[in-house]
């Protein structure tokens, strides 16, 4: 059974969401108090519905205290916290809150929020990691100084297998998957595709490649710049 998740507020993050919802196969609520954002999602969402996002009443008329997930996805503190307090309320037992600061977050955990997010700090890290470490494509803080990163096969690494490399023994951090870029005829035309290749020992990096590995935040620095 498809999950239902309520998203409030539809800006550039909340549509975002919701879009990456509806392609994940959840049913979505999505509301908003500006009707050109609700008709953005209207043929997008599961239901798309214009009204004041701070109305216990009219929320529950919509459907929301029967999602199993809440998303406030408005970045400003005062709407955001009264939102939150409502779905608390409304007995939500899991609502996601974008914050804007620290401070922003402790009042969203004071009135209900079981995990807050803050989109503008976690794209500012991943700016700072792709200047600083140029070899990594992609970086995600999964914990206190522990991190998932998609790293592209450098030279020192093309031509080996895994076993060879051990990248568990020599660099301390793990391989999840491996993601290989193809080139394939499709219609008479030549394209490019990604496809996923799970890990064993013997597998030999090639050309292309990228290694997304698991470890600690500096480990995973340090493999990088081992990898050229």
């Amino acid at each position: 059974m498809a999950r239902l998740v309520a998203v409030l507020g539809l800006g550039r993050f909340g549509q975002a969401v919701v879009k990456t919802l509806v392609e994940e196969g959840a049913e979505v609520i999505a509301i908003d108090i500006d009707k050109e954002q609700v008709e953005k999602m209207r043929d997008i969402a599961t239901h798309a519905i214009q009204l004041d996002r701070e109305d216990e009443e009219s929320l529950r008329a919509c459907g929301v205290g029967d999602a199993d997930v809440a998303v406030v996805a408005m970045g400003a503190l005062e709407p955001s916290v009264m939102n939150t307090a409502i779905l608390s309320k409304m007995g939500i037992k899991e609502i996601i809150a974008r914050a804007t600061s620290e401070l922003h977050a402790e009042v969203l955990n004071m009135v209900g929020a079981t995990k807050v997010v803050f989109p503008e700090k976690d794209i500012g890290i991943r700016l700072a990691k792709s200047i600083m470490v140029p070899g990594v494509r992609e970086f995600v803080e999964v914990g206190e100084d522990y991190c998932l990163a998609e790293i592209k096969a450098g030279e020192k690494l093309l031509g080996k297998s895994l076993k060879q490399l051990d990248l568990k023994s020599k660099y301390n951090v793990n391989v999840v998957i491996i993601k290989k870029t193809e080139t394939v005829q499709v219609n008479d035309q030549v394209v490019e595709r990604e496809r996923m290749v799970l890990p064993t020992g013997d597998y030999v990096l090639e050309e292309g490649d990228s290694i997304i590995v698991v470890g600690q935040t500096d480990k995973v620095e340090d493999f990088e710049k081992h990898t050229k």
